[in-house]
C-alpha cells in the first residue's frame, strides 16, 4: 500500500471518530469502536457499539480508565482478540500494551480524571476538544496498527 493511501485511510479514521464526537452522536470509546469496526467492512453488526456504551467519562462517568483508551482496546480486539476458550492470541497484549503506552507518552496517563484535571469545568469546550483530539489519537493509532499488520489492506 502507497505510503499516501495509508495516510489516507488514517487521516479518514481520525476524522470521522472525532467528528461522531464531535456532533454529539457518540462518546469517545463508541466513536473508536464504531469507526474502526466500518473500517473492517462492519467485522462486527452495529450494535457493537452497544457494548462500548459504557466507557465514556472513565467508564460509566468515573473518570478512571479513559473511555478513547478502553475503545481503541475493544477495536484492536476485533482483529487480534479469540472467540473460543482457550484460543490463541499471540497478538492481542503486545498491541493492546504498545496502545497503552503510547498514550501514557503521548499523554502521560489514561485516566480520564488525570487527562482531563487540566480545565476548570469539564462541560468546557476545551474539555469536549481535548478529549475529542484523544478520541481521534487512539483511532489513528489502531488504523495505523492495522495497516501495519496487515489487517486493512487497500
Amino acid at each position: 500500500m502507497a505510503i499516501s493511501k495509508k495516510k489516507a485511510l488514517v487521516k479518514k479514521a481520525r476524522k470521522t471518530a472525532e467528528g461522531y464526537f464531535r456532533r454529539g452522536e457518540y462518546f469517545c470509546s463508541e466513536a473508536v469502536l464504531s469507526t474502526i469496526n466500518d473500517a473492517l467492512g462492519q467485522e462486527l453488526p452495529s450494535e457493537i457499539v452497544k457494548m462500548a456504551s459504557g466507557f465514556p467519562i472513565g467508564i460509566g462517568k468515573s473518570e478512571c480508565l479513559c473511555g478513547a483508551v478502553s475503545g481503541g482496546v475493544m477495536a484492536l480486539g476485533l482483529a487480534y482478540g479469540r472467540t473460543k476458550p482457550n484460543g490463541d492470541m499471540p497478538k492481542s497484549f503486545p498491541n493492546n500494551a504498545a496502545l497503552h503506552d503510547y498514550i501514557i507518552e503521548e499523554y502521560g496517563s489514561t485516566c480520564c480524571r488525570a487527562l482531563t484535571s487540566g480545565f476548570e469545568e469539564f462541560d468546557s469546550p476545551e474539555r469536549a476538544e481535548h478529549c475529542i483530539q484523544i478520541t481521534g489519537e487512539v483511532t489513528a493509532w489502531v488504523m495505523q496498527n492495522f495497516i501495519e499488520n496487515g489487517v486493512v489492506e487497500e
